[in-house]
């Protein structure tokens, strides 16, 4: 099924949240814009951060409908780029999922001050990196390196170099402060709390030491059109094979090999350290290069720059203490402890993603 970007990320009770449905009067509304016919009942499928997703049973088949409500994601423009991008790669036949066009040709509909899109329910499943053979993981590698290349064919091209900003460290000192007051001052104080401060201690620590290996932002392998957000929850499998990649809501221009780092970092790491399988990792690597897109020089320059983003990035504890939103806290103690298991073994992961 498509259900968007649903990682397990609870709320504070623990519960994973979910959206309500529409009324059934709205979904008929909804509906009666393409010749989809009458709903028979609508259920919300996992939430995702950046949209909400039903399961509409209609009297002409399943559909998923998608409801966009991140303000930087559900502009008109980036929608229609969206759906552009998944309906050109599926001319070209890769596995993508393009909307259902109303009566009146276009794939968005508003209604009640939200935007909305139709698109055909796929039956399929999940499946986490530990689950697919070797075979299997080369396979993932050559299916990103095809979209890449598809995207650039599709898209205008993109002038290189293009210079590409990296994080501050001394910014990320300044947020490593702000969290561990905020970590401290946090109720009920609880053992996520306390593993916080003593991450951001230890990636103070590892900051000091890495500090002056800092990429230059001119450094950047080249830009391309990329998904965005390349993980196994965005990707649908029907037994051995993909037949679906979920969720274009990120699809932009960035350093294109640094999705295929960043992927791989999310297909094949262990749940609890974080540490990554790197027999998978070569296996996708190496069928990603051999697509074409992307030469092991340039993945070399994507794995330092994404060791350094992943260095200086606390994006799950501002979540938890700036936003009061809970759902990534999951997330947290894995991705604490790969960066510090990358530090250790930086050579042997730059070994698995370029040889």
């Amino acid at each position: 099924m498509i259900n968007g970007q649903n990682i397990d990320r609870r709320n504070r009770t623990g519960r994973i949240p979910r959206p309500a449905p529409p009324a059934d009067d709205a979904a008929g509304a909804l509906l009666r814009r393409y010749d989809a016919g009458e709903p028979i009942g609508v259920s919300p499928v996992a939430e995702g951060l950046l949209n909400h997703g039903y399961r509409v049973l209609t009297t002409a088949g399943t559909y998923f409908l998608k409801c966009y409500i991140d303000g930087t994601t559900a502009a008109p423009a980036a929608i229609a780029a969206q759906h552009r991008a998944t309906a050109a790669l599926h001319a070209l036949g890769l596995p993508t999922a393009p909307p259902v066009a109303a009566r009146d040709g276009r794939t968005v509909a508003a209604f009640a001050g939200r935007r909305y899109a139709l698109f055909p329910w796929i039956e399929g499943g999940h499946r986490a990196g530990h689950e697919l053979t070797q075979d299997q993981c080369a396979e993932l590698g050559t299916l990103l390196g095809l979209v890449h290349l598809a995207l650039a064919r599709v898209h205008p091209p993109v002038l290189q170099p293009l210079v590409q900003p990296t994080a501050d460290p001394v910014q990320t000192e300044e947020l490593i402060e702000e969290l561990l007051a905020l970590a401290a001052a946090h109720r009920p104080h609880d053992d996520l709390d306390e593993l916080a401060r003593q991450r951001l201690l230890e990636r103070r620590g590892l900051l000091a030491a890495y500090g002056h290996r800092r990429p230059r932002p001119e450094a950047a392998p080249p830009t391309g059109w990329v998904h965005g957000d390349f993980h196994p929850l965005n990707l649908l499998y029907r037994g051995p094979d993909p037949v679906a990649i979920l969720d274009w809501d990120r699809l932009g221009l960035k350093p294109r090999a640094e999705e295929a780092v960043r992927g791989a970092t999310l297909f094949f790491h262990h749940p609890l350290t974080g540490a990554l399988d790197l027999v998978r990792v070569r296996r996708f690597s190496q069928a990603y290069r051999a697509a074409g897109a992307a030469t092991a020089e340039e993945m070399a320059a994507a794995v330092h720059r994404v060791w350094w983003e992943r260095l200086n990035d606390f994006w799950m504890l501002q979540w938890r203490y700036q936003r009061g939103d809970h759902r990534a806290d999951p997330l947290f103690p894995a991705a604490a402890a790969q960066i510090v298991w990358w530090c250790e073994e930086y050579e042997q992961v730059l070994d698995a993603y370029t040889n």
